[in-house]
């Protein structure tokens, strides 16, 4: 790369949410999954314990004047903040308290999630159940709306975490449903329109911008046909994804985002204790990456600077158990890596 990535010293990390509802224990897990440099530490989302701690309704509960309720559909505007909003604002609080207590003299990268402006809009229901996709106004009002949210919660995260190098991640999940126009209206009988893509971009441009003039960001999305050369546009330092569902059409896009400088943080170690076989091989793991760096012809010298290994997605839906095993293996197979590129 012609420059040093604002990742340096990341060789691996996890996607963000944990299983379970203890704010404390899952802290400590990720934290001492990733100490002495073995990659970076995040703000765990919880979403067991319920409707506000799961990554919407935490990504509602982070907006700025604008607020959101539980509906049997899912989460609605609203016009002022109930106990929903409330009860999420008090769970971030929480999960806070507890990062912050296992992160005393920290200094280093620690990673930030929220949701992103597209997949908040095909999520985030207008009064009528139509979701926020939609209007086109009232997408715009949403990224404003949460990029002034995400700069008063990135301040309080340096502001309690002085010594760390805050990261931002956006989780867009829904993007190329977006981009693609298959996002499903509330009855599910048709979908909305595609978005324009340099409307998109803008957003993301405009959300990402959020974390500072010199404030590193990624964006992550565990779907299939990720918008790679759009996220690097829209200014991401970093692509998340799914090592499992990438395809030969989008190999150049990720040559090219290599070169250019882009972190690729590459999910390759499973996120359920289901299909977790083969984790006694950390080399096993990252093996697929070895081969796409020769297919592409790119230098193996790289490989440890310019990729992240994650597990393929949150860990929410993982036992504590393997929730702990899959970040542990995360670090081992980055090691893998780093001492036997070829």
């Amino acid at each position: 790369m012609s420059e040093k990535s604002k990742f340096s010293g990341c060789p691996a990390t996890g996607v963000g949410s944990m299983p379970g509802g203890d704010a404390r224990e899952a802290a400590k897990t990720v934290t001492g999954s990733f100490a002495d440099g073995q990659g970076m530490p995040y703000l765990a989302e919880l979403p067991a314990r319920g409707p506000g701690a799961d990554m919407i309704g935490r990504s509602i509960g982070l907006l700025g004047e604008m607020y959101g309720h539980v509906e049997p559909s899912g989460w609605r505007i609203s016009d002022r903040p109930g106990r929903d909003t409330r009860r999420a604002r008090s769970w971030l609080g929480e999960d806070l308290d507890a990062l912050e207590e296992f992160t005393q003299g920290y200094e280093g990268l620690l990673k930030v999630q929220a949701v992103g402006p597209w997949t908040l809009a095909a999520a985030l229901e207008l009064r009528g159940g139509e979701a926020m996709l939609a209007d086109a106004g009232a997408c715009r009002d949403l990224a404003g709306s949460l990029a002034e949210g995400l700069r008063a919660h990135l301040a309080e995260v340096r502001r309690r975490m002085p010594g760390a190098n805050v990261v931002l991640q956006l989780d867009e999940p829904s993007l190329t449903a977006v981009l693609l126009g298959r996002v499903r209206s509330a009855s599910g009988y048709r979908t909305y329109r595609a978005v324009d893509r340099q409307v998109v971009e803008s957003a993301l441009r405009d959300v990402l911008a959020a974390a500072g003039e010199d404030g590193t960001t990624l964006v992550h999305s565990c779907a299939p046909e990720v918008p790679v050369a759009l996220l690097r546009r829209a200014g991401a330092d970093g692509v998340s994804l799914d090592f499992s569902l990438l395809t030969e059409r989008e190999e150049e896009a990720i040559g090219e985002a290599v070169e250019g400088g882009t972190q690729l943080f590459l999910g390759v170690v499973p996120s359920t204790d289901a299909a977790s076989e083969g984790l006694s091989d950390p080399g096993g793991s990252v093996m697929g990456v070895r081969t796409l760096w020769r297919r592409l012809g790119l230098n193996p010298g790289t490989l440890a600077e310019s990729v992240t290994i994650t597990p393929s997605c949150g860990l929410a839906g993982a036992s504590p158990a393997y929730a702990r095993t899959a970040l542990a293996h995360s670090a081992r197979a980055a090691r893998s890596l780093a001492d036997n590129p070829e």
